[in-house]
Parts: structure tokens; C-alpha cells; sequence
């Protein structure tokens, strides 16, 4: 039997966190055992659904690199399929059209909460001979089972059982003849021949009719597995205030995608003590079956610190087109040099984002018209103004070819010795003088990928700025 695993957004919203972990446990266990992961986009709900919303679902899951063999296939291209499937309920005698209005089931469901009852259609229609009232569109429902037990394993929550008597008949056709989603699922999920239902616990409910209609269609029942949700920190529902925003959100504020991937597999998944799983081992190591039954807490902090990790220990090759981007939606014009490969592995060390490190190398690509107030207060001095005009004229000196960090670094020791300052008390002035603020990567590196004209410029600039005090 060939494994086979499926991802289905509703697009009638952002791809969040929660989706994204159920689509990568889903990849993870079709690529774990050689079998084929699908995209389906449940798009039946024709009020609610935009073509932003599938776009924002198709360029989530490429920028995640959770690549599918199969799809995107979409619900509204199955109509007919659909409607057949219906037809074929409602001639074997499985399905049955209802009549009643909106008014009669408002006022059955107020009368059996009185009676502390649950609430759920009482069947009237189901093998009713009366006549059907004119010009009443009806619904279709499920004749579901009315006696034994619903059982089955889920891969997570272990075995569950429900009683077909607590199970109501759910409409599967809506009066304008629109099939509902617990219909559109079990059809596609049979068509496709879905091995493993891998998605979140909210849908739980539904699985027992799912399987009573699968069954009535003589299909071969898929495993399931239910995840549980995820919470913030406060122990609700996670929701935008927790951080649950679209997964390009994430893109958008600098997060790595294997970082964000790292994070979500590890949300209620683990493998000993282990933080760090490169795709090879979260492929080898997964197992649906280890998915914790409690639902987990969202940490922004950890994501973060997952995504410090593989900024530092990704190449700088693969950061300099993020980068790039970053500084592009700040309105940084990127001219190279500095080679924007260089300027990652420079600041890799100090970002916990890539939108953070854009924001922090905007001066290696744009000059900047004040300095940061407290910075300049502090390192551009009187005390200093030697100094930094020895250094000026000996980096002016420095031929092109020379213009490397170890050579600047000793020019700013032999002017530092010779002044008998220490280092800090003339790096940190240059650092402003160029930078203009007091924070960058090692001042040597940091004037190497400035450049020699650029340097000199500032440090002239920062020359004047002192005399004027």
C-alpha cells in the first residue's frame, strides 16, 4: 500500500501556524515512507473563499518548502462529482430529502435545550410518507445509522468510540443543491485514495460521520490521526495576539523556514532532548504516533531562538537574497559592493532576525544624516578629534588593494598605541563616526565593507561634526 497524505486549507483566510504544523506532520509522514503528499483546496464555501487566500496558501507552502506531489486540486471543480455521489445516496434509499424550514428547527432545538437534551434534527423527514410542502427547496441528509457504535484508532488520541445513536442526520446537500463539507471531504478523501488523515483535533466530531458515509459508499476507510490544537501562553486558543498570523507574516519579519518548520515539529513532537533537526532528521525521526495528546503552548522566545541558531549556521550565501529583500521592503537601495553575502556573515552573530539584521545594516548601503544621540554624546568628543584625524589621513593613505580588515585594524592600533589611548576609546568613536550609532560587527570588518571613499567620507563628516561643538 502506497502512503498517501493530504493538506486541505479552507481559503478563507491566512494560512496560519496551526495549518502549517498539520501540513508539515502530514509531508513528513508521506516522505517517511515513501508515499505522496497532496493539496486540496476545500473551496465549496463560495461567500467566504478569495483567490488571496489561495494564493497566500500556494506561496506559504512554497516558501516552506512543503512541496506536494499532487494539486493543488480544488472542491469547486468537483461539482458534479459531487452532486453524483449525492444521487446515488438518495436512490439507494442512504439519503433523503428534508423539508423542514429554518423557523421548525429553531424551535426543535429551543424545545430539547429545555429539556436539557442535546440538540440535533429529530429525523421527521427521514422516512416520512407526507407530503412535501410547495415551494420548499429541501436539504438532503445522511440516513445515518441509528443503532451499534462508530470505532476507530486514532494514530494520536488512541481508540474512540461513538454511539450512532448520538450521531444526528447531517445535511449533505444545502437547499441550493451546494454540497456541504462533511460530504466534499469523504468524497475526495475516497477518489484520491487517502491512506492517512493527518489534521487538527477541532474536526475530531466529525470523523465518525465521516466514516458512516465512507462506509455507505463502500470505500476503504483512511487512519486517522488528530492533532491537538495549539495555545498561547495564557492557555486560550491561539490567535493573532499570541502571534498566530499568516505563516508569510513570518517571512515577512525575517524568520528562516526551516526554522519556523524546526519550531512547529517540535510543538508537541519530540525525539529525546534534541532542539535541532536538520529535514533529513525530521523526515527519518518523525512518528505521528509520538505526537503528544495535549495540546501545546506557542513560544514566540523559542521560535526566535530557533531562528537565531540557523541564522548563524546558515550560509551566507543562501541569507544574502533574504537579506536583500529585507533591505528592499525598508527602502534601502542595495548597490553592491558590499557583497550582501559579506554582510550577512558579518552580522549573522547579532540578529535574531533577518529583518532585524537589514535594519541593522542599512549604513552599509545608504549614508544617514544624524547620529544616534547618545552614541554621539558619548564617543564624539574634543578628546578624540586627534585621534580620529590621524586615523582619517592614514586610512586615506591605504591603497585600495590593501583595504582588508587586518590592515585597517592596524592602523587603528598603531594610532591608538601611538596616542597611548586603549583600543575601545578610539574604536568605539570610529565605529559612530561611520556607522552612526555604537553598535556593529567588529570595527575592522565593519570599515573593510563600508569601504575605503565611503569611510573617509564619514570620517571627515564626523571630523567637522567635532570641531563644531
Amino acid at each position: 500500500m502506497t502512503v498517501r497524505t493530504r493538506f486541505a486549507p479552507s481559503p478563507t483566510g491566512y494560512l496560519h501556524i496551526g495549518g502549517v504544523r498539520t501540513a508539515l506532520f502530514s509531508w513528513l509522514y508521506a516522505r517517511k515512507l515513501g508515499g505522496q503528499f497532496i493539496l486540496r483546496i476545500e473551496d465549496t464555501d463560495l461567500e467566504r473563499s478569495t483567490e488571496a487566500s489561495v494564493q497566500a496558501i500556494l506561496q506559504g507552502m512554497e516558501w516552506l518548502g512543503l512541496g506536494y506531489d499532487e494539486g493543488p486540486f480544488y472542491q469547486t471543480q468537483h461539482f458534479d462529482r459531487y452532486k453524483a455521489i449525492i444521487q446515488i445516496l438518495l436512490d439507494k434509499g442512504l439519503a433523503y430529502h428534508c423539508y423542514c424550514a429554518k423557523e421548525e428547527l429553531e424551535k426543535m432545538r429551543e424545545e430539547q435545550l429545555a429539556r436539557k437534551e442535546k440538540p440535533r434534527y429529530n429525523g421527521y423527514w427521514r422516512d416520512s410518507q407526507a407530503t412535501p410542502p410547495d415551494g420548499v427547496q429541501p436539504v438532503v441528509r445522511f440516513k445515518n445509522p441509528q443503532h451499534g457504535e462508530v470505532v476507530f484508532k486514532d494514530l494520536i488520541k488512541g481508540a474512540i468510540a461513538v454511539q450512532n445513536s448520538e450521531l444526528d442526520d447531517l445535511i449533505i446537500a444545502r437547499a441550493d443543491g451546494t454540497p456541504t463539507y462533511n460530504l466534499t471531504v469523504v468524497v475526495d478523501d475516497m477518489d484520491m485514495g487517502i491512506t492517512h488523515v493527518i489534521r487538527g483535533d477541532d474536526h475530531v466530531n466529525n470523523t465518525p460521520r465521516q466514516i458512516n458515509i465512507l462506509k455507505a459508499l463502500g470505500a476503504t476507510l483512511p487512519q486517522y490521526a488528530h492533532v491537538p490544537m495549539i495555545l498561547g501562553a495564557d492557555g486560550q486558543r491561539l490567535s493573532k495576539r499570541h502571534g498566530a498570523v499568516s505563516v508569510l507574516q513570518y517571512k515577512e519579519e525575517g524568520y528562516l523556514p526551516h526554522a519556523l518548520l524546526n519550531y512547529l515539529m517540535r510543538l508537541g513532537w519530540s525525539h529525546g532532548d534534541q532542539e535541532i533537526f536538520s529535514l533529513a532528521e525530521m523526515i527519518e525521526l518523525f512518528e505521528v504516533t509520538d505526537v503528544n495528546r495535549a495540546a501545546s503552548t506557542f513560544n514566540p522566545e523559542k521560535l526566535q531562538w530557533l531562528n537565531q541558531h540557523y541564522i548563524k549556521t546558515t550560509a551566507s550565501e543562501q541569507l544574502a537574497p533574504i537579506l536583500g529583500e529585507q533591505l528592499a521592503a525598508q527602502g534601502i537601495e542595495v548597490c553592491e559592493p558590499p557583497a550582501l553575502s559579506a554582510v550577512a556573515q558579518a552580522q549573522a552573530e547579532r540578529a535574531k532576525t533577518m529583518k532585524e539584521m537589514a535594519e541593522n545594516s542599512h549604513f552599509f548601503y545608504a549614508d544617514f544624516d544624524e547620529y544616534d544621540a547618545k552614541a554621539a554624546q558619548k564617543n564624539l568628543k574634543a578628546d578624540v578629534l586627534d585621534a580620529l584625524r590621524q586615523l582619517t589621513e592614514r586610512l586615506a593613505a591605504l591603497p585600495e588593494t590593501n583595504w582588508q580588515a587586518a590592515q585597517i585594524h592596524d592602523n587603528i592600533i598603531a594610532v591608538a598605541e601611538a596616542l597611548d589611548f586603549k583600543l575601545g576609546k578610539l574604536a568605539q568613536p570610529l565605529r559612530v563616526a561611520v556607522t552612526g550609532s555604537a553598535a556593529s560587527p567588529p570595527i575592522d570588518i565593519t570599515v573593510e565593507l563600508i569601504g575605503k571613499s565611503r569611510t573617509v567620507q564619514r570620517l571627515e563628516k564626523a571630523l567637522a561634526y567635532i570641531a563644531a561643538l
